[in-house]
């Protein structure tokens, strides 16, 4: 069980408001009671932080407004003397407009050869040189006052990298082992299907194949290159590798390449039990001919959280635009997201828990002059932006700003205090009690593959080697199957036994 953390919003240390590694470090022991095997950091790098902190301007350095290397350094040891490993984020496909190399190349040298310069077209070279538009938004060009025009697939202040020469290559290898020379057991690569572009850079048309940026067949070689410094010091490799054909995909996965890779599929289905297996059914098939382990995870930093997805009765949900056409039932989405919880963590394979899940949060409203994400801005206000998944977390209902530190650099809402640690810690009902249970008891149903057994329309039952997870998405209660004792429930079962709508039940076979 992983769980992502991101560092701006998990705990202050020193109180200036922005989330730090000394404050990771006093809360290792709340993560260790947890129960987390691993911990992984969306970037911690120095950083304009235009986009989080993944536009990266140097990765050998902590950014002081998160504390030092060798502050990371201690927290890599001590998190490992709790049993807790630490997985860095790496983004290949951009750096940051404030990135050595970009700079020099702004000025003339030979480093714009390390990046995706162009003439423009047009009579005056006044247009982008390609149609690509920006995964933010916009454009996916910018003109310089130069004329010329440089390529980023995401804001502007992130030029994409030219991954066709060997410089880039050799210097990612190197950043790769000054990490694992620090003692990291493993490393999330961002955007990991987009480095590669056509050196011709053509214009996108739809149902193109070979996709101009998008899984092209160059990577392989870049991740076989990776996979074998991996294999020097022991560490594993995880993708965020978002393609809709199951066969590419799972090339990705094979043994020379990456161990594993995020599962979109799962995160981004609605509360639907045929939905939902078809997900888990697709996943571990399009892992099995490989032998890579599945992931499953139900938010992270760019999603809407899952107590308000889920809250919604109508569960058309737009990816991109986080778009849903009905009000959030809180009450619906946490029962909702209760049930999910103990249907991730029993399905085989590897569970990523994205920090403040574990206490139920819901998608924060940030007002409109307090909204940093890009994605707001590019879209023309049109996207709220993923800040609202952001929020600092709340560690103690009676403290100021809940016990994260100083004033949050994003505002927590009016009942935050409700949702904190120590209060959730208290109570056997809550969110953070169920998880901390969950997670002590996951290896009492087995290690054994997943085999799904017969249920009522509506309803997810299946079986590991000891035990037996079953979740009621059906509009009524249903009986629970033949079984030794009752592990654990996501919530009361009826005055008859039988198991509620919305609520899942680990049972031991």
């Amino acid at each position: 069980m992983i769980y992502q953390v991101y560092v701006r919003s998990f705990a202050d240390g020193d109180g200036d408001g922005t989330g730090d590694l000394a404050g990771v470090r006093a809360r290792l022991p709340y993560l260790a009671e947890l129960g987390v095997n691993a911990l992984w950091f969306t970037p911690w790098y120095l950083s304009p932080m235009k986009d989080g902190g993944y536009d990266v301007a140097d990765y050998r350095v902590i950014d002081p407004a998160f504390g030092t290397l060798a502050e990371a350094e201690k927290l890599i040891a001590e998190a490992l003397q709790l049993g807790i490993r630490t997985i860095v984020d790496i983004v290949p496909n951009h750096v940051s407009d404030q990135h050595a190399w970009f700079r020099a190349a702004l000025r003339g040298g030979p480093e714009r050869e390390l990046f995706h310069f162009r003439p423009g077209r047009g009579a005056d070279g006044e247009l982008p040189p390609n149609n690509w538009r920006s995964q933010f938004g916009g454009p996916a060009w910018t003109r310089l006052a130069d004329g010329s025009w440089y390529l980023h697939l995401f804001a502007p202040e992130q030029p994409d990298l030219d991954w066709s020469h060997p410089a880039v290559r050799q210097e990612h290898e190197d950043i790769l082992r000054f990490w694992l020379e620090r003692g990291v057991a493993g490393v999330r690569i961002d955007s990991a299907a987009l480095l590669v572009k056509d050196p011709a850079l053509p214009d996108f048309t739809e149902g193109r194949d070979p996709h101009p940026y998008v899984d092209r067949d160059e990577l392989h070689d870049v991740y076989r290159a990776w996979r074998a410094i991996a294999d020097e010091y022991g560490a594993v490799f995880v993708g965020e590798v978002w393609l809709p054909d199951t066969e590419r995909f799972a090339r990705y996965l094979r043994p020379d390449e990456l161990h594993t890779a995020f599962n979109f599929s799962f995160l981004t289905c609605p509360w639907d039990a045929g939905r939902l297996r078809r997900s888990i059914d697709e996943t571990l098939a399009e892992h099995a001919p490989v032998g890579a382990p599945a992931t499953w995870v139900l938010c992270n930093h760019d999603v809407t959280r899952t107590v308000t997805r889920y809250g919604r009765e109508d569960t058309g949900f737009d990816f991109a635009t986080k778009a849903f056409g009905t009000p959030t039932d809180l009450a619906l989405g946490t029962r909702r997201a209760r049930a999910a919880a103990l249907l991730s963590l029993a399905l085989p394979g590897a569970v990523y828990v994205y920090q403040g899940e574990e206490l139920g949060l819901p998608e924060a409203e940030i007002p409109l002059d307090r909204i940093e994400d890009p994605m707001h801005f590019r879209s023309g206000g049109t996207d709220p932006g993923r800040d609202g998944c952001r929020v600092p977390l709340p560690w103690t209902a009676g403290a100021p700003h809940a016990g994260f530190g100083g004033e949050p650099w994003l505002p927590q809402p009016e009942g935050w205090p409700a949702y904190a640690a120590d209060l959730q810690a208290r109570d056997p009902g809550s969110m953070l009690s169920l998880y901390r249970e969950a997670i002590r008891l996951r290896p009492a149903l087995g290690d054994g593959p997943l085999t799904w057994l017969p249920a009522a329309e509506g309803v997810l039952a299946f079986r590991r080697s000891d035990g037996i997870c079953l979740v009621n998405l059906a509009g009524t209660p249903v009986t629970l199957p033949a079984h030794s004792g009752l592990l654990l429930a996501s919530g009361p079962l009826d005055a008859d036994g039988r198991l509620p709508e919305d609520t899942a039940v680990w049972l031991r076979a």
